[in-house]
């Protein structure tokens, strides 16, 4: 009989984390020294930010799932990221997931877009955050498109975008933050965006923000420090995805069953599945106790603690 050929997965790539010696420090003087410890970050994140490893996938959802959860008190929510993937998963394609779902939604698009389509911002962004387009909605995204178009640096047309925001629709804050992240890998020519900015800033920093328009106000060193630490994270989750991912490449070759190579490739690529959507070529018994097996190795984790509806992800 034949032999099967197995599908090798993919080794992660050896990134490592943000040194500590550009990592930003509690306290910055000024704008400058702000500015020059976000660009440092961001300099070491583009290559993660840029490289082609399906795990890049799983590091944005990751990202767009914490940067969601951190959006809620602007709702006045208090779904943490269980919470969100919950609304969203056993929600299915054709049910609305609710407000709380509807964030993570939205960041999910935001990692989904290619950044050079600057044309179709205001379409995707007003869609997805379920914002009327309005005048003040058609300003924002004549500017988004001048800015993403000018010479300044990837830090200040995100700060720019902010504030011009917070100026004409200071009721839509999700929207500054999305245009933020969207702009900046814009200019940085990252492939997708990288969700970044809401986890590191506060609704009166937003609201603070139209000041920087004037030339006044502290908004560029606010936005600058937030993506610096934003960087920092993100460096620190990419590793440690990348590590477990190498345990899953580890362990491929002992599972057995047919169709776990298919599983395991979608598992470094997205953020949890269960076992009846894991995939259509395997059962969803036989998809279950690869599941368990996973675990049992600590290639996989069960996301929710729960003895039904369960979810597993790296």
């Amino acid at each position: 009989m034949a032999k099967t050929i197995r599908n090798q997965l993919p080794a992660p790539p050896s990134f490592t984390a943000l040194p500590a010696a550009l990592r930003p420090k509690l306290q910055l003087e000024g704008a400058v020294e702000a500015g020059f410890a976000a660009g440092s970050a961001l300099s070491w994140l583009h290559a993660l930010a840029c490289d082609e490893h399906p795990i890049g996938s799983l590091w944005r959802q990751r990202l767009a799932l914490s940067n969601a959860a951190a959006l809620m008190p602007l709702l006045g929510r208090s779904e943490d990221e269980a919470g969100l993937r919950d609304a969203v998963f056993f929600s299915g394609s054709e049910s609305d997931p609710g407000p709380a779902g509807q964030v993570l939604l939205a960041w999910r698009r935001l990692v989904e877009r290619e950044t050079h389509r600057v044309d179709g911002w205001w379409l995707s962004a007003s869609a997805v955050l379920r914002l009327s387009v309005d005048q003040a909605m058609h300003d924002i995204y004549a500017v988004a498109e001048r800015i993403a178009k000018g010479e300044a640096n990837a830090i200040s047309a995100a700060a720019e975008i902010v504030a011009v925001s917070m100026k004409f629709r200071p009721d839509a804050e999700l929207l500054a933050i999305w245009l933020a992240d969207a702009m900046l890998a814009y200019r940085l020519k990252w492939p997708r965006p990288v969700p970044l900015l809401a986890r590191e800033i506060r609704r009166k920093d937003l609201r603070a923000a139209p000041d920087h328009l004037d030339g006044s106000g502290r908004w560029l060193l606010t936005c600058s420090l937030a993506y610096a630490r934003a960087a920092a994270r993100a460096s620190d989750l990419h590793v440690d995805l990348s590590r477990r991912a190498q345990r899953l490449v580890d362990i491929g070759p002992k599972m057995r069953a047919k169709h776990a190579d298919e599983v395991m490739f979608i598992l470094m690529m997205e953020d949890a599945q269960t076992a009846r959507s894991a995939t259509d070529a395997m059962s969803e018994r036989a998809a279950r106790r690869l599941f368990e097996r996973l675990e049992a190795l600590g290639a996989v984790r069960e996301l929710t603690g729960r003895a039904t509806f369960r979810l597993y992800g790296l």
